[in-house]
């Protein structure tokens, strides 16, 4: 039987290269932390318990990422990895296994951490890359065999070490009383002073204890985060791979280097994404669905077959089969679209509902308004829903027509079948199959000139 498994993420680096008072773990990755996305990593490997190492900045990781499963530890001193690994170290069960992880190395995967989590059932376990370019990282060496030495951090590195491009990703994992013991025996005998959480393997082999090595087929994931230009290329990679996913699932993409998701993306079945489209928080996609070029979306369902034209922006809405939105659309939090609804260009829309085939085509602004089915809002109307001090309801019932250039005062009612007429301004309620007029009478002036004109 495995034995539990507990896990010690490090995220107690101040980040300096960032050149920012936010601590580098909470800086943002495809919408979230950088920390974010290591502990989800981790909580899919089901630990007993989730240990984070702070420090600079450590209440700010606290409070944005407080959670039921997470038990935090400060490094008051920043003394190395080891150090930061021993802050936590007393506080797991000895009988677990220990798997090491750091808070600015975001897109390893679980199945890389399953498979160095099972080596570590037999001794100490280390994670290492075949990297092209090996500059920064701590080299592996091995003997004539392939079996491991040690790991030489590229400062302390020689000529002929440095030129090794098997790296070490600093992700490991060992037995709890075996990691307890070579963890206290390593020394900071070297060019920066620290404790380097790599030398327990070492030890270990000096001791006679082998040391397992599992080798990543994905180079990104142990890219590290120092500065805002690694910050830059995780990202890519990060989008790289949703992309990848997106089209490995059916998803049509215009271009698969021109599309941005931060958050939370769920595709039906042919879906269709054009060019520099923005998603953010949660967003569905059902079947069908056509998000046009230049799109943002935030926290956004999509029913079925419809059709989002370019340049919309729309946040927080629900929007039902079957309908046409923008291009040109602005759709505000609370806004519901049912079947077949239409929002043309320059149309604003919050927290508003548009019942079954209703239409708002053109330069439009409806807020706080419920609109029944097959109804119709001219171009140029808005609703005055906002009288300095409260917000006030306009309801329109089923094929109502408001003409063009309206100017629908709330609170107001316009009931089904009514008619209102093109440029009015309503104060009142209007019944059921009337037409409304709410203009002033015209007058035409007879002999007038315009200013500064003299005439003969």
């Amino acid at each position: 039987m495995s034995r539990p498994l507990e896990i010690i993420v490090l995220a107690a680096g101040k980040g300096s290269r960032m050149h920012s008072s936010l601590p580098k773990v909470l800086h943002d990755l495809a919408g979230r932390p950088l920390l974010s996305h290591v502990l989800d990593t981790a909580r899919t490997l089901k630990p007993r318990r989730i240990h984070v190492v702070v420090g600079h900045g450590g209440e700010q990781v606290r409070e944005q990422l407080n959670h039921p499963d997470l038990l935090f530890h400060e490094q008051i001193e920043q003394l190395g990895t080891g150090h930061a690994v021993g802050c936590a170290l007393p506080y797991c069960d000895s009988a677990s296994i220990i798997l090491v992880l750091f808070g600015d190395v975001p897109l390893i995967t679980s199945s890389s951490l399953h498979d160095l989590v099972a080596a570590a059932e037999q001794g100490p376990a280390m994670l290492a890359a075949d990297c092209p370019d090996p500059s920064g990282y701590g080299r592996v060496i091995t003997d004539a065999s392939g079996a491991f030495v040690a790991v030489v951090e590229e400062k302390d590195a020689d000529t002929r070490q440095r030129s090794i491009t098997l790296v070490n990703t600093g992700v490991l994992a060992a037995p709890g009383p075996l990691l307890n013991q070579l963890l206290a025996r390593i020394g900071n005998d070297n060019a920066q002073g620290e404790y380097y959480l790599p030398d327990v393997l070492g030890l270990a082999r000096q001791e006679g204890t082998s040391v397992s090595v599992a080798t990543t087929g994905d180079a990104t994931e142990f890219l590290g985060v120092n500065d805002r230009s690694q910050l830059e290329q995780l990202e890519r990679a990060l989008q790289q791979r949703l992309a990848g996913q997106l089209l490995k699932s059916g998803v049509a993409l215009r271009d698969r280097q021109r599309l941005d998701i931060r958050g939370e993306l769920q595709c039906g079945r042919d879906v269709a994404i054009d060019v520099n489209v923005v998603f953010e928080g949660r967003v569905v996609l059902s079947d069908g669905v056509r998000v046009g070029a230049h799109c943002v979306l935030r926290d956004v369902e999509v029913g079925s077959g419809t059709d989002i034209q370019p340049f919309c922006h729309i946040e927080g809405a629900c929007i039902g089969a079957d309908c046409r939105v923008g291009p040109y659309a602005r759709l505000r939090p609370g806004t519901h679209l049912d079947q077949a609804a239409r929002v043309g260009n320059f149309v604003e829309t919050k927290n508003s509902r548009l019942g079954k085939g209703s239409k708002a085509n053109h330069l439009a602004y409806l807020g706080d308004t419920q609109v029944g089915e097959s109804s119709n809002v001219g171009a140029g109307t808005i609703t005055c829903n906002y009288d300095g001090l409260n917000k006030h309801p306009t309801v329109l019932g089923d094929r109502v027509f408001v003409g063009s250039n309206s100017t629908l005062v709330a609170p107001l009612e316009l009931a089904n079948d009514s008619f209102v007429a093109a440029g009015s301004v309503l104060t009142e309620n209007v019944p059921a199959s009337q037409l409304a007029v709410g203009r002033s009478r015209q007058r035409n002036i007879p002999g007038w000139r315009r200013p500064g004109d003299k005439g003969q």
